[in-house]
């Protein structure tokens, strides 16, 4: 006597993908590269890798060029949306070769 598969049971064994990359697998944010990764996070990671002195260089704002500080930076770009994108671009993407 056989036992049949249901659908989902046979698309499981035919997916390629490992386990935690299908689709069922993904949590919430999975889709968000930077789920779970506070700002403050970013600028931290940020500042190991660049230092103030190329964070002004590399993004154009005050925060990063005249008397910096984690905290006053991270004031600014909660405020402000646009220097925010900026930063998370850098933090992802790294500096932009143009």
């Amino acid at each position: 006597m056989s036992q049949g598969l249901d659908g989902s049971a046979c698309q499981l064994m035919l997916d390629p993908r490992p386990v935690g990359m299908r689709e069922q697998d993904a949590g919430p944010g999975a889709k968000d590269p930077l789920h779970g990764i506070t700002l403050e996070m970013i600028v931290r990671t940020l500042l190991e890798r660049h230092g103030w002195e190329e964070l002004g260089q590399l993004i154009d704002v005050r925060c990063f060029q005249l008397d910096p500080s984690v905290p006053s930076s991270l004031k600014f770009l909660r405020r402000t949306p646009w220097a925010r994108a900026k930063v998370e671009a850098l933090y992802l993407y790294g500096p932009s070769t143009r």
